[in-house]
């Protein structure tokens, strides 16, 4: 009930107006939202981050690879994600040394909000919880 009464809150709704969907997932007002953790955020980030591998800029792949990719070969790679989009996170997974590194240089450039909020990319704050808009 505790993430409930946050995101009513931080809507200016009544508690009762806010709806459980899921385990993390709530609907108020017509929209759906998700309501996490520091830790339940980072997780989330990283599973998004790692199913969309395949629409990463090369360039920016290419500075977390095990080998250095020189022209041709991020040429090459940005071949491999317009052919392949989705099927091409396993390959460029595997291309990647330190995939925490990765996520974590990514979270930096772009923030959370843009792996987890669908709707906006943007994350709220409120306490020791935050609210990402998914619909």
């Amino acid at each position: 009930m505790e993430k409930e009464q946050v995101l009513a809150d931080f809507l200016g709704v009544n508690v009762e107006d806010v709806r459980k969907t899921g385990a993390v997932l709530f609907e108020a007002e017509g929209k759906e939202y998700f309501v996490l953790t520091d830790d339940e955020a980072n997780t989330y980030a990283k599973v998004n981050i790692r199913d969309s591998l395949w629409a990463f800029r090369a360039e920016f792949i290419a500075r977390y690879t095990k080998v250095t990719l020189d022209d041709r070969a991020i040429a090459a790679l940005k071949n491999v994600q317009e052919i392949l989009c989705e099927d091409a996170n396993e390959l460029i997974y595997a291309l990647i040394e330190n995939f925490d590194v990765f996520v974590e240089d990514a979270i930096r450039a772009d923030g959370r909000g843009h792996f987890i909020s669908q709707h906006d990319g943007e994350e709220h704050e409120q306490g020791k919880y935050y609210i990402y808009r998914v619909s």
